[in-house]
């Protein structure tokens, strides 16, 4: 299989540039990635109505991945709580080589083929979750592994990777394969199939949470009070709502822990 993602970078000669060549190079690449998700909404789309049909029974959402891939399916499921307001284990992200993988390379964890599922299998998976593997090359063993057990035990499946007719495309449920081509430097898919995954994976989970109910219009109105920015911002979305005054305001969200508990116990 031809791998576009091992391709050879359009740009030659990259260690005799000037930085502001290198700069502008980068970012003309990086314009393309967009566009190759946006031909992706429909899988996103399918992924989407499956993830929440699942979820409103109590299933919950695994990302998989190895490297680069793994951190980000980490970065994206670690932002639900604090954002959204749903409990840790709703959206669950599992990296190859465990958690300590998440700072420094773990040496082969992404080619064990039997440890993804066994990653799985330590949260009691069950038949309503979902599991989506995450991997730019779409023929990481850690990810396909964990994908063909989930799916023998009729678990849906995704996939995100940047190369179409990978195993990953071939092998998960719903595929979404945003076709970014070579990368600036050759072969780094931390750059342009990140971005690409990255942009994904924030559409995956914010179109979730908001079909799941956890966005009022366009705020975040069970958001985590965790820091003080957060409660200026809760603040200033219980005034709007409410029409009191912002020492009042911030007594009623304060009280009651949400903007969302603290409107409608304005409301009643």
């Amino acid at each position: 299989m031809k791998r576009i993602t091992e391709s050879e970078s359009n740009h030659h000669d990259l260690d005799s540039k000037s930085t502001r060549d290198l700069l502008i190079g980068i970012n003309e690449e990086d314009h393309t990635v967009p566009l190759a998700v946006e031909k992706e909404i429909p899988q996103i789309e399918k992924l989407v109505d499956e993830c929440v049909e699942r979820m409103r029974d109590g299933g919950r959402l695994f990302y998989m991945g190895a490297g680069t891939s793994g951190r980000l399916g980490i970065v994206d499921a670690s932002e639900c709580p604090p954002t959204f307001g749903v409990p840790h284990g709703m959206v669950i992200g599992i990296i190859a080589g465990g958690d300590q993988a998440i700072r420094k390379a773990v040496e082969f964890a992404e080619d064990d083929r039997e440890q993804g599922w066994k990653d799985l299998e330590a949260f009691k998976i069950a038949e309503k979750d979902i599991v989506v593997g995450i991997a730019a090359s779409g023929t990481t063993p850690y990810v396909l592994g964990a994908l063909e057990q989930a799916k023998r035990k009729g678990i849906l499946t995704g996939g995100i990777s940047c190369n179409p007719g990978s195993p990953l495309s071939q092998l998960a449920d719903i595929a979404i394969t945003p076709v970014v081509g070579p990368e600036f430097v050759t072969g780094s898919t931390r750059m342009k199939s990140g971005t690409a995954q990255k942009l994904v994976l924030n559409m995956l989970s914010t179109a979730i949470m908001i079909r799941l109910g956890r966005v009022k219009g366009n705020r975040m109105v069970d958001m985590q009070l965790s820091n003080e920015k957060l409660v200026d911002r809760g603040t200033k979305m219980v005034m709007d709502a409410t029409g009191l005054d912002e020492v009042k305001a911030n007594e009623l969200l304060l009280k009651h822990g949400s903007v969302r508990a603290a409107v409608e116990a304005f409301n009643k």
